[in-house]
């Protein structure tokens, strides 16, 4: 895996937090108009056979036999587990609260990364991922009002337990796996599984195909199923899994502003205290350890 430099690491994050944040509020437009495993079925399963159709004169670095493990996991973990129990874990919860416990996964993958990727557990790592948690809560205050089951609250836990997971193994099961038919792979083989689930479960009369859901499914296909993935692999082999991790903390704060501004849902006061948390927490997660000067030897 080609090393980033600071600059290049910087750019891909920008991205992925801004393809991630906005694609909520698009999604959200969307689900009006046709049935949620089907919708994330199409996305992830036609966004992985383009990219597929991208790739094919590279089907060389595809290494089926060596590689089909990971991509299988991969596939049940990011996708499947992923975007399946998220979507129907929203049906049991308020958004505010399963976008709290969904975010849960920074947290688990420093966990994780510790015990499994042998990278540092520092104090103030720790301090930084709980600040970052924190500030999730604070931004996501404003949805903890409707009914809550307790199966929404398992679902949303599981969601949190698969992705990271997921970001875990793709860092210490990937390394060898071409990044590009990694995603592909676990797009198409999620995709299929997601679409097939939804049309067991659901009603493809259901969809209404007016320009807001081809919005969302379209923007889902290139964008926020594709493009972001690719990202997020790349960064994660390319670093430490916890520190990109950390991030993605950014992506609520970012959702809820894009909310208010663009769908005109309610400011809350709790944003501005997010904002500090999850900064706070990232830069703590992210800061280097000042080397130890050398004891005066008199």
């Amino acid at each position: 895996m080609k090393t980033l430099t600071g600059a290049q690491r910087l750019g891909l994050i920008a991205a992925l937090v801004l393809i991630w944040g906005v694609s909520w509020s698009i999604y959200k437009v969307a689900l009006d108009y046709t049935p949620p495993l089907l919708f994330a079925g199409l996305r992830t399963l036609i966004g992985g056979l383009l990219l597929m159709l991208f790739l094919l004169p590279k089907r060389g670095r595809i290494r089926w036999k060596e590689n089909r493990r990971v991509y299988l996991i991969s596939a049940l973990l990011n996708v499947v587990l992923f975007y399946g129990l998220q979507t129907i874990g929203l049906i049991y919860m308020p958004s505010g609260l399963f976008t709290v416990l969904v975010y849960l996964q920074p947290v688990l993958v420093g966990l994780f990364a510790s015990l499994w990727l042998e990278e540092r557990m520092t104090p103030m790592k720790a301090a930084g991922l709980l600040l970052g948690f924190l500030g999730v809560v604070s931004v996501s205050l404003g949805g903890f009002s409707g009914h809550v089951a307790v199966i929404g609250v398992v679902l949303a836990i599981a969601t949190a337990f698969s992705w990271a997971f997921g970001t875990v193994f793709i860092k210490k099961e990937g390394a060898s796996v071409d990044s590009l038919w990694l995603v592909a792979f676990q797009c198409t083989l999620g995709g299929v599984v997601l679409t097939l689930s939804g049309s067991l479960s659901e009603s493809w009369g259901d969809i209404v195909w007016n320009g807001a859901y081809w919005t969302g499914l379209l923007f889902g296909v290139f964008f926020g199923i594709a493009l972001s993935w690719i990202i997020y692999i790349t960064l994660t082999q390319a670093g430490e899994a916890s520190q990109v991790a950390s991030y993605t903390f950014l992506v609520p704060l970012l959702s809820v502003l894009v909310g208010t501004l663009a769908l005109h849902e309610p400011f809350s006061r709790f944003l501005l205290l997010g904002l500090v948390l999850i900064g706070s927490g990232i830069y703590l997660v992210n800061r280097k350890a000042k080397p130890k000067r050398a004891a005066f030897a008199g």
